[in-house]
């Protein structure tokens, strides 16, 4: 089940490599290893739902976040962009 919901976010980023800004293929590109990452923390664990990778994202993305990874604009980038690959995932499943 996991794997075919990051099955779906992936293809999602891929769709907009095409028509995509530079600053949204940074934000697909740059949650693509958060994603995997949570994916197989997901998949180590009991919890193998969408919301559980949501929160495993997110949790990851806050790591990042406080270790200042990302500038105040580019957070505002990196999540809005996942909040929205994440819906658009759930609608299709």
């Amino acid at each position: 089940m996991i794997a075919e919901f990051e099955t779906r976010i992936l293809a999602l980023i891929d769709d907009m490599v095409d028509h995509a800004s530079d600053d949204e293929l940074f934000a697909g590109g740059y949650l693509r290893g958060h994603l995997t990452l949570a994916v197989a923390e997901v998949e180590a664990s009991d919890q193998h739902t969408p919301q559980a990778l949501k929160e495993q994202v997110e949790k990851s993305l806050q790591t990042a976040i406080e270790a200042g990874e990302l500038s105040p604009r580019d957070q505002a980038l990196v999540i809005g962009m996942w909040d929205n690959l994440f819906q658009q995932a759930r609608q299709s499943a």
